[in-house]
């Protein structure tokens, strides 16, 4: 039997399961990957709120790096909920020490009612210490006006633009999600050069709860196996589409339900 690539998510647990690290496990888990973390928050949470957060250090984070990239290593890596100055200082630096062949970083700055979670600083260092190591960074409309600190991004033109403006912050590549065109759902990725439209019907559900935690680390994971940049987008849009679409039958929980990742 083949060894499994060698995947790593940093980011926050999700005690309801649906989203941070644990969407990242299972969507490798499927995909044939082999899924290692390093958690930057613990968090006390179901599909109707964030009751409770607790941090780690950065001293922690970087000992769980250190723990598994020294020993075990990462063909590709991850980013998700990071949330602190410090916390990304860190992992930046640990990212640079051990140069694993694929970094993306989906810079989760908001919550799923697209409100702003965190201080100007966590901004500020996303576009100084990881947007330059990023191989792709994958923010929604909402992430993607923040980083720019401009405003919503209504139209298909602003939108090549945003992509065009993160670019040329450090970002080797752009992937923007969730542009609403009619009735489907366009993420537009941009290579510096090309931008490239991939477009999915929307899905009329509440269960998207870790979506985009999934698309990201499915990207992860073929980018890992080889699979040209273009190509990892399509085949992880596909899954993640797929895994909206097998939730829309269930209802675990009273509110924003998770994907059915199987």
């Amino acid at each position: 039997m083949d060894e499994p690539v060698k995947l790593l998510t940093i980011g926050g647990s999700d005690s309801g399961g649906a989203a941070g690290i644990q969407a990242d496990l299972k969507t490798w888990t499927v995909l044939g990957g082999y899924g290692m973390s390093a958690i930057t928050a613990v968090t006390a949470q179901n599909s109707l709120t964030v009751q409770d957060v607790t941090w780690m250090t950065s001293q922690f984070v970087q000992s769980q790096l250190d723990a598994v990239l020294s020993d075990y290593g990462a063909t590709a890596v991850k980013t998700g909920f990071l949330g602190r100055a410090e916390l990304i200082i860190a992992i930046s630096a640990l990212l640079q020490k051990y140069k694993p062949a694929h970094i993306v970083i989906d810079p989760v700055l908001v919550n799923h009612r697209g409100q702003s979670m965190f201080p100007d600083e966590v901004r500020q260092v996303y576009l100084a210490y990881l947007l330059p190591l990023a191989e792709l960074i994958t923010p929604n409309l909402v992430e993607t006006a923040v980083l720019l600190q401009t405003s919503s991004i209504d139209s298909y033109a602003n939108l090549r633009h945003s992509a065009t403006r993160l670019h040329k912050l450090g970002a080797k590549n752009v992937l923007i999600k969730g542009f609403r065109d009619g009735d489907d759902l366009v993420d537009v990725l941009f290579d510096g050069q090309t931008f490239t439209d991939f477009r999915q019907p929307r899905i009329d559900t509440a269960n998207t709860h870790g979506s985009g935690d999934t698309l990201s680390a499915a990207i992860c994971a073929f980018l890992a196996q080889d699979f040209p940049l273009e190509t990892a987008v399509s085949r992880a849009q596909q899954f993640t589409h797929r895994a909206i679409q097998q939730a829309t039958r269930w209802q675990l929980g009273g509110g924003h339900g998770p994907l059915a990742l199987f």
